[in-house]
């Protein structure tokens, strides 16, 4: 075994068919150092022990019969587990490496500090890692700013032992894997110095949805274990995949800011410490948009190579500015979903919100809290409890197995809880901050993660109805289906449905949910005299140049993701339809808006976006649309003008919007109008040239055929959307429109509540139906047996 080719091999040479020799980490490396370098990918290299050396070390001292005897004695119930895994750590790491390995790694390890290789990672890859059915992620150990000759030779054996922790012994177990026929390869790096910059995790699909035409991108400052480990909340960029190639555009459809309290930098004396990150430090983001960008058209890159989503680790070097790819594996969560595999989750009622986080993805769970502080306790929970626990290691696994649900106080969607509870099929909260203060022990909750980003922990065992979806057999009509879509978190949630696009994404959503502010309040911040608003205000616009700005971000970014989801089908965006009582109660509103004794019928809609107290702020919200259009690319928004009382009124909004960089019809702008007003209809032609199309919004035009107050519980039995004097006013609109060649569709709540009433709209020649999603396969079918109805009667017996 003198064969220095055998027990040590460059990375530059290997490929990913060499997962049997160097494991998947390894052959990963390998390929995208061989392969993608060429394409502007940067790799550090390095070398790899192979599988022939791990086995060398073990027969030379030994090893194989004392491990084999040992193993043996494992209890069936893994109770004596931390005994065996212990004593088989112990004969690794007291076994020297043998004299012909220590002068292959001397000289690989020459080589690299030749090249300026200052200190190294040293990284564990299995040979049976990666595979779809053995996922070994975070199971096998890494060390970092490892320096010295002495020091590699120690974290060469580590790498061996862990092999053996207990929770690898106890997944080969589980999952039938044979303990001594299962190779280690340790791969030697040279440090990328991202403890004096940042690191991170990168997806080449979104993690929670599986949607495919994303790039989540998540990073801190530092070395990336913080991330990997869920030590921290780090900052989030979505990146949409197909504006990828277009260089005037930055489709950057989401960003958040994660809190990034610690991060991991070098030691004195070699090794890692944790240290807290400075105030500024936080208010950045770890990357600029270039940045972003660059790693996302890497992971386009890698994932077309590879030919499957991937799963990648990412470095930026504090002192060259480079970034680069320290890691690439397959995804195999989202990736292995079935493609037709739908299930919706609803709370039916719930009790009081205790803790909010990010969501892991879209279930929801209920059960009995059982806090642990270690997974030593593990003898202390109760399979189909609620774990609440600070964060989560692979030493967690086997508890989390048996969890209903699980919330973590710190973490993001890349941490080992976020990872693990994706692949196990579980509901978790991650990064919710004071959980396990603000949870007590045996405490009944229900955990969701159904209602977009967010994930709520409610008080009480709450009921909720879960509904398979099959999405394999859905009819093609003529009339377009599309989807009412309010809030950009949940927008992924629905993209194997086959919508036609979105027909109302409602933007007060927006900014009552993700903004928060009135606009006129960062216009005139001057004017808010309310300091708990003002300090509220101040924290969230902190790190924006101006207050306005916060405002055209958020907004721009929460459009662009619902459009993202249906790109290029149109998504047709209602600008804001507060009242004046709901713009009021925004951050700073009061100072703004005026008491109104019927604000349903009051200073709403097209009203305010001329008026001098108003118009700055529909100046931000048209900011937002052309930003969201043109600077993240996603041209298939169509604006909407709600509650537009007359066709004068209407040429005041074009002229505002003009004003504010928006005209109809430049880069292909389409700007519809809600039909929801009788005057809307009974003027419809003059509508038409002012609009390219209708959209019907049918409680407000129930409202007003009918005089009925629809917040009137009084009148409630007297609220008919399928009343004859309702139905023929939406029958004359379409009418009015086959003639004008203006677009018509409706987004009101009836065509999802009463089948017969889409049926009725089909009849008469409707151009598109928008649903709430978990009504349209049930609202499809009708659209189909409408239409083939229809067809029927045309063409006679």
């Amino acid at each position: 075994m003198s064969d220095r080719r055998e027990l040590v091999l460059p990375l530059s040479i290997l490929r990913r068919s060499d997962v049997a020799c160097v494991g998947g980490k390894n052959a990963s490396l390998g390929e995208m150092i061989g392969q993608l370098e060429e394409a502007g990918i940067n790799v550090p290299g390095g070398f790899a022990t192979t599988a022939a050396a791990y086995w060398h070390f073990i027969e030379s001292n030994n090893l194989q019969s004392r491990i084999a005897q040992t193993i043996a004695t494992l209890d069936k119930k893994l109770g004596n587990l931390a005994n065996v895994g212990g004593s088989i750590r112990d004969l690794v790491l007291e076994a020297p490496l043998p004299p012909d390995l220590k002068e292959a790694i001397h000289q690989a390890y020459s080589d690299m500090s030749a090249d300026g290789a200052d200190s190294v990672a040293v990284r564990s890859s299995a040979t049976a890692e990666d595979l779809p059915e053995a996922s070994f992620a975070g199971q096998l150990e890494t060390y970092l700013n490892v320096k010295g000759e002495q020091a590699l030779f120690e974290a060469c054996k580590k790498c061996f032992a862990s092999l053996f922790t207990d929770r690898a012994i106890a997944y080969r177990e589980t999952h039938g894997f044979d303990h001594m026929s299962v190779a280690l390869s340790v791969g030697v790096q040279s440090m990328v110095r991202s403890d004096l910059a940042s690191s991170g995790v990168m997806f080449s699909i979104d993690t929670e949805t599986g949607f495919p035409r994303s790039v989540l991108i998540t990073g801190a400052w530092g070395l990336g274990e913080t991330v990997v480990q869920g030590m921290v909340a780090p900052d989030e960029l979505q990146v949409f995949k197909p504006l990828l190639d277009e260089p005037s555009l930055v489709p950057i459809i989401e960003k958040s800011l994660g809190a990034k309290r610690r991060k991991m930098i070098y030691g004195a004396n070699g090794a890692t410490v944790l240290t807290d990150t400075t105030e500024d430090e936080r208010g950045r983001f770890v990357l600029t948009d270039e940045e972003a960008l660059t790693l996302a058209r890497w992971a386009v890159l890698i994932e077309r190579h590879y030919g499957c989503p991937m799963d990648m680790e990412w470095a930026k070097d504090g002192q060259t500015g480079e970034l680069y790819i320290v890691q690439a594996r397959p995804e195999t969560v989202q990736s292995r979903r079935e493609a037709g595999e739908l299930k919706t989750y609803k709370l039916k009622q719930k009790g009081e919100c205790l803790v909010s986080g990010l969501a892991v993805g879209d279930a929801i769970g209920a059960g009995k809290v059982c806090r642990l502080d270690s997974a030593d306790q593990i003898e202390q929970f109760k399979t189909g409890s609620v774990l609440v626990t600070k964060i989560t290691d692979p030493d967690w696994v086997p508890i989390m197995k048996r969890a209903a649900a699980i919330v973590t106080d710190h973490g993001g969607r890349t941490s080992h809880a976020a990872i693990v509870s994706r692949e196990l099929g579980l509901p978790a909260i991650v990064g919710a901050s004071g959980a396990t203060e603000k949870l007590s022990e045996g405490q009944d909750v229900t955990v969701s993660c159904a209602e977009g980003d967010q994930g709520h922990v409610y008080e009480g065992i709450a009921e909720f109805d879960v509904t398979e979806i099959d999405i394999g057999n859905i009819p093609t009509t003529r009339t377009k289906a599309m989807l009412n879509v309010a809030n950009p978190a949940a927008a992924f949630r629905w993209w194997r449905l086959p919508a036609d696009g979105v027909g109302l994404a409602r933007m007060e959503f927006i900014i009552s949910n993700h903004i928060k502010v009135h606009p006129m309040a960062l216009i005139r911040f001057g004017d808010v005299n309310d300091k708990a608003a003002r300090m509220e205000i101040e924290r969230l616009t902190a790190g924006y140049d101006t207050k306005a700005d916060y405002f055209v971000d958020k907004l721009s970014r929460g459009i662009a993701r619902i459009a993202a989801a249906y790109y290029p089908k149109p998504v047709i965006v209602r600008m804001s339809d507060f009242k004046t009582n709901e713009y009021a109660e925004l951050l700073g509103g009061a100072a703004f808006e005026p008491h109104e004794e019927n604000p349903m019928i009051g200073w709403r809609g097209a009203s305010r976006y001329y008026s001098p107290d108003y118009r700055d702020g529909f100046g931000l919200e048209c900011r937002a649309i052309a930003r969201a259009r043109e600077e993240i690319g996603l041209s298939n928004i169509v604006m909407m003008i709600p509650f537009c009382r007359t066709p004068e009124e209407a040429d005041s909004v074009i002229e505002e919007m003009e004003k504010n960089g928006l005209k109809r019809g430049r880069a292909g702008l389409q700007v519809y109008v809600m039909a929801e007003i009788p005057s809307n209809v009974v003027l419809a032609e003059a509508f038409a040239e002012r609009f390219d199309g209708f959209s019907i919004g049918s409680n407000d035009l129930t409202q007003l055929v009918l005089g009925i107050d629809r917040d009137s519980d009084r009148l409630s039995g007297l609220f008919n959307e399928r009343h004859p004097a309702v139905k023929q006013t939406i029958a004359r609109l379409l009418a009015s429109s086959k003639k004008t060649g203006s677009h018509t569709g409706i987004c009101g709540q009836a065509p999802s509540d009463h089948p017969e009433f889409a049926r009725f709209l089909v009849e008469h020649g409707i151009d598109s139906i928008s649903v709430t999603p978990d009504s349209f396969l049930r609202v499809k079918a009708q659209i189909a047996s409408a239409e083939a109805a229809l067809s029927q009667r045309i063409s006679g017996p």
